[in-house]
């Protein structure tokens, strides 16, 4: 398996992968593989001559330190892996000099105005940082198709944004959550939670399936304080938000419509650890 750290030994593996015309999957991570990451790769490994996965964890995109400093950097782990998916996958793993050289800031994107709803509302240049590490990451990677997984929902409308913007010719292809059994979004954050947390943070999910269930009968009011309430007396979670949005341009609304497609989004803190999630609604 090739580990590559420098931006020019990539850029050299993927001119010889374009001049044999090889298709290129890629799957951009920060590390801390799990068994989601692994199904992006897999589905990458399956639609693809190659594969490339970033390992980078990259610091415009946290509006929190100490979520940054905190977040964990298991590389060793996640190439032992991705070697067991396949040995012809190519990693990856820069520093931030070599993905930003002196000059660590973030383009400042409109992605019409899909950045400002949600994440946006409580993560200051979230996006911003998001997108710009992107365009650099593509740029370098020159992939065919990107994978992305559907836990980060508005993310994945900001890329397809980012790649119309950049008017680059990546295709990104979006794959369903992978869950644990008790049906938590699997996230590298859930290393991170004790027992206690661990054992609460089911009620994210249940909570959403029981708003699927309510959301062909029941009014947007009262789900919205039936969400709140199910978290008030909760001594492990904390609710940040839950919106009820199009799923077109992820505007919160207060009444449905006919022929509207929405989704359901979660933000919840488990002490420090922040846990995001949403569904499909109809």
């Amino acid at each position: 398996m090739q580990v590559h750290e420098k931006r020019r030994d990539i850029t050299a593996s993927v001119a010889i992968l374009k001049k044999q015309n090889k298709t290129i999957g890629f799957v951009p991570t920060m590390g801390a593989l799990h068994k989601g990451h692994l199904a992006l790769v897999e589905k990458a490994i399956k639609e693809n001559h190659i594969v490339i996965v970033s390992v980078f964890v990259n610091p415009t995109q946290f509006n929190n330190t100490d979520d940054l400093v905190n977040y964990p950097k298991t590389l060793d782990a996640d190439v032992a892996l991705l070697s067991k998916l396949s040995t012809d996958i190519i990693v990856f793993a820069p520093t931030a000099k070599e993905i930003y050289g002196d000059q660590m800031s973030s383009i400042d994107y409109d992605f019409g105005g899909i950045e400002n709803e949600m994440e946006g509302k409580f993560r200051s240049g979230h996006f911003d940082g998001v997108g710009t590490v992107l365009k650099y990451l593509f740029t370098i990677v020159s992939p065919t198709k990107a994978y992305f997984g559907e836990k980060d929902f508005q993310q994945l409308q900001i890329v397809k944004k980012l790649v119309e913007i950049e008017k680059m010719s990546v295709q990104i292809i979006g794959c369903p959550i992978y869950r644990e059994e008790s049906g938590l979004a699997l996230s590298s954050r859930n290393k991170r939670l004790n027992a206690e947390q661990f054992e609460a943070s089911p009620l994210i999910f249940k909570t959403l399936q029981q708003v699927q269930k309510d959301f062909g009968t029941k009014s947007v009011t009262t789900i919205n304080k039936w969400v709140s309430d199910q978290f008030k007396n909760n001594n492990e979670l904390e609710l940040e938000y839950f919106e009820i949005a199009k799923a077109s341009d992820l505007k919160s609304i207060k009444r449905k419509q006919k022929d509207t497609k929405y989704r359901a989004f979660i933000a919840v803190f488990a002490g420090k650890i922040r846990l995001i999630d949403n569904i499909a609604l109809n």
